[in-house]
């Protein structure tokens, strides 16, 4: 007995030194991960009932005294003038958009996704500063600022979001919902879910028809067809103008800034070393969001197969 207990100590005492990891969520309350930002003053906290979402999708949710979204209320439909420069058309990633400048009158079904902590207080497409515990959202061409009611199809939990940014931009993504909505929908844990989505006018319900939805096509190297579309009314120019000569890829092109900072911004965090190669590129009224530049065509193209592998991403590219 004395030799078979002397034979088993080394091994309890192996295991006890090598216990599983603690899962991130704890690593997160314990302060490994970045720190929360500050909940909106319209938000009230329910102490010791902060929900956790399986550590959050990226480590992107607010982590330990999260806000209770249940005391949140949806937005309310209200008549709002369109935003000068923000409803122009656009492309982005390689794909054209033209926004829509009538409320109330689409209908869309694809992914919703949501963003949080790390674009929280940075300038969406409207001007207005993120605040990932308001109810808003991001589509591609819904009207700036208009509304809607997104619906989660697995459970029918529905909200109602003002539309004040635009994105997502990649292939199947419908609209982009702050960490709030995302959470009152029940599908900030899983990072994404199947939605609808209805586009409300003040005062009346959703219509029954269904618009069509954007068609990518990815725009000739050659061309920059948004040059042709860029709206008249002048904008002050960039403060950053970039004369650097060689290979770029075009991740979008803009008739207002708004546009081309919010995805910039987007991006940097998305796109690791490749972030301190993003510029923008204004000429006369256009505002191109680009990476580089690469000193040769095939050390771009390496770059752009990286983006299209990872991301999803189709970008143009062009030399200067």
């Amino acid at each position: 007995m004395l030799r078979v207990a002397a034979l088993l100590l080394p091994l309890l005492l192996a295991a006890c030194g090598s216990q599983p990891p603690r899962p991130v969520i704890e690593r997160a309350e314990a302060g490994v991960a970045t720190p929360p930002v500050a909940p909106s003053a319209t938000a009230t906290k329910k102490p010791g009932a902060s929900p956790k979402f399986g550590g959050g999708y990226k480590d992107d949710g607010p982590g330990e005294g999260a806000p209770d979204v249940d005391a949140i209320p949806d937005a309310v439909p209200r008549d709002e003038p369109l935003h000068r420069f923000a409803n122009n058309p656009y492309s982005a990633l390689g794909r054209e958009y033209v926004p829509l400048r009538t409320v109330g009158n689409y209908r869309g079904r694809g992914i919703g996704s949501w963003y949080g902590r790390r674009y929280h207080g940075q300038r969406t497409s409207s001007g207005e500063a993120y605040d990932m515990y308001a109810m808003t959202a991001a589509h591609p061409t819904l009207p700036i600022p208009s509304y809607a009611r997104v619906t989660n199809v697995a459970n029918g939990k529905s909200v109602v979001v003002r539309i004040n940014d635009r994105g997502p931009f990649l292939a199947g993504r419908e609209i982009d919902l702050s960490w709030t909505a995302a959470a009152k929908l029940g599908y900030v844990g899983a990072g994404s879910a199947m939605v609808e989505v209805e586009s409300l006018a003040p005062g009346r319900e959703p219509p029954a028809t269904v618009a069509a939805a954007p068609r990518p096509a990815p725009p000739a190297a050659e061309e920059d067809p948004i040059a042709k579309m860029a709206a008249a009314e002048p904008e002050p120019p960039l403060p950053q103008v970039q004369d650097a000569r060689g290979h770029f890829l075009q991740l979008g092109a803009f008739g207002n800034r708004e546009n081309a900072e919010a995805l910039r911004a987007r991006l940097a965090r998305e796109l690791g070393d490749l972030a301190a190669k993003l510029v923008i590129q204004s000429t006369g009224k256009v505002f191109r969001v680009q990476l580089g530049p690469w000193a040769d065509a095939a050390a771009a193209q390496q770059a752009s197969g990286r983006l299209r592998e990872s991301l999803g991403m189709a970008p143009v590219l062009v030399q200067r």
